[in-house]
């Protein structure tokens, strides 16, 4: 009997211990640790403030002296760009002002030669047949005349009243002064040649009789 209960006492030594109970909640395992949980914060980090900087007067009136003569910099630069502006947009109406003047001269040059074929279709309309093959050929006459006038005045060229109208110098070419009792004195008589303008400017001014 001893023997047996000596072999028993030697196997409740050797056996190993029984698993413990389950492990509890981290709570106690962190209470068992020793170490409690880092408590949550209510509220954000503080944001860093920059430091003020000093300034002395004398550093002061320097900035305030550097401020105005920015601003007086400033004005200067836009007065000047101003200016600039204003010359460029003389400059360019000038410049169209100019080639309108140039082009109204060379076309008003141009046209004053055909002046000199539409004063001969005129002249010949004036004694033109009304029988036989001539008459034709007066008609097709007529019809270049017209398609001259409409080019003429699709230009701009426009007759300048004159027959039965007061002289005037600016318009008229006085070619005699004769007595006319049928006229007052200054008074156009017959227009020997007609006058045009182009854009309200002489191309060629009329011929005229003038009652004295």
């Amino acid at each position: 009997m001893k023997k047996f209960d000596k072999h028993e006492e030697d196997e409740k030594q050797n056996r190993p211990p029984a698993d413990s109970e389950s492990d509890p909640v981290d709570e106690n395992n962190a209470s068992q640790n020793g170490s409690t949980p880092a408590p949550e914060s209510d509220s954000a980090p503080e944001t860093a403030q920059e430091p003020l900087v000093g300034l002395t007067m004398t550093e002061y009136n320097e900035m305030q002296d550097k401020i105005t003569q920015s601003e007086q910099k400033s004005k200067e630069h836009f007065e000047g760009w101003q200016r600039e502006r204003a010359d460029f947009l003389n400059y360019r109406k000038r410049v169209e002002r100019e080639n309108t003047q140039l082009y109204q001269n060379l076309t008003g040059q141009i046209i004053k030669k055909y002046l000199v074929i539409l004063d001969d279709l005129e002249r010949a309309l004036k004694a033109r047949p009304t029988q036989g093959e001539g008459a034709v050929w007066a008609d097709g006459i007529e019809l270049i005349y017209r398609k001259l006038t409409t080019i003429l005045d699709g230009e701009g060229v426009k007759i300048i009243p004159a027959d039965g109208a007061e002289f005037d110098p600016n318009l008229h070419e006085a070619i005699s002064n004769e007595d006319s009792s049928d006229h007052e004195s200054g008074q156009v008589i017959e227009v020997v040649q007609k006058g045009y303008t182009i854009n309200d400017r002489v191309l060629r001014p009329a011929l005229v009789r003038v009652a004295r």
